[in-house]
């Protein structure tokens, strides 16, 4: 297993949902932390937070996970502070409002620089150092939607689904090699962060009201909060779980797909419509 006592975590997309709650649960359990994101005014509220009832060694660094140097550069002053750095989670990620013929390329690329790029340039810029340890572990944030493929969503399901492919195909790669890192693949269902309210619009949306209504399906179907998710993929780590799923809708996805490979949406489009009548009542 590895050990989050004594360990110390690098944690991306720390400023707010599941990587704030990872910070202030790790912390809690005895772990150090390089804290990155582009939010330095939520890095330091974090920081504050866990300094009252956990104080622990921490680092914050701001960090746009779409510029390898950026990555590059958090890398290396990370690990300059805490020298037995030895795990890594690649949590940061943001959303996309649209089909397909609603946006562009460059949003499609903007969107995939920092959901699947990111954690690429991530996880090679830390390899070397997780190698020297005699335990290590990198966790890359898929989602459900990298197991399954909404309409709508053709970017941001791309981009996990090459999260999950690229994670699966490290971590055979690790196993072959006989190397002391450990890889685990996260696919959260719905999380009760505001990764959603803080989306981009395509440049092809023209209504403000679908956005709205976007925000409103999603608080009616996400059932799990931030900490559970952040505790979830603590116990993950701490068992060396290849796949970590998150809340029963992801389990309930991920068993769909599987009898219904081609067919699922049928199924999880009524399903959707079910739970948001309920939670309109």
């Amino acid at each position: 297993m590895t050990a989050i006592p004594g360990a110390a975590v690098a944690v991306t997309g720390a400023a707010s949902g599941i990587g704030r709650a990872l910070a202030i649960e790790l912390a809690a359990r005895k772990a150090d932390l390089a804290l990155a994101d582009r939010d330095e005014a939520g890095l330091q509220a974090v920081a504050a937070e866990i300094a009252k009832v956990n104080p622990r060694k921490i680092s914050l660094h701001r960090v746009d996970v779409a510029s390898p140097e950026d990555i590059a550069t958090f890398a290396r002053e990370a690990i300059a502070a805490h020298p037995s750095l030895n795990i890594v989670i690649n949590n940061a990620g943001v959303a996309l409002l649209g089909q397909f013929h609603e946006i562009d390329q460059a949003q499609i690329e903007w969107l995939f620089n920092i959901n699947f790029w990111g954690v690429v340039h991530s996880t090679r810029a830390f390899l070397p150092q997780l190698a020297k340890q005699p335990a290590a572990h990198i966790v890359n944030v898929s989602s459900i939607y990298g197991i399954i493929a909404p309409p709508g969503q053709t970017a941001y399901s791309s981009a996990k689904f090459a999260v999950r492919g690229f994670s699966e195909s490290l971590r055979h790669e690790l196993q072959a090699a006989n190397s002391t890192i450990r890889l685990s693949v996260v696919h959260p269902g719905g999380i009760k962060t505001n990764i959603v309210r803080n989306m981009r619009s395509g440049s092809g949306v023209t209504d403000n009201e679908r956005r709205v209504q976007s925000i409103e399906r999603f608080d009616a179907i996400a059932p799990t909060s931030p900490k559970d998710a952040a505790l979830r993929i603590i116990k993950g780590i701490e068992k060396n779980e290849p796949r970590i799923l998150i809340g029963g809708d992801a389990r309930f996805m991920d068993l769909l797909q599987r009898f219904r490979p081609a067919t699922y949406w049928k199924v999880m489009a009524k399903r959707i419509e079910k739970l948001i009548n309920a939670g309109n009542k």
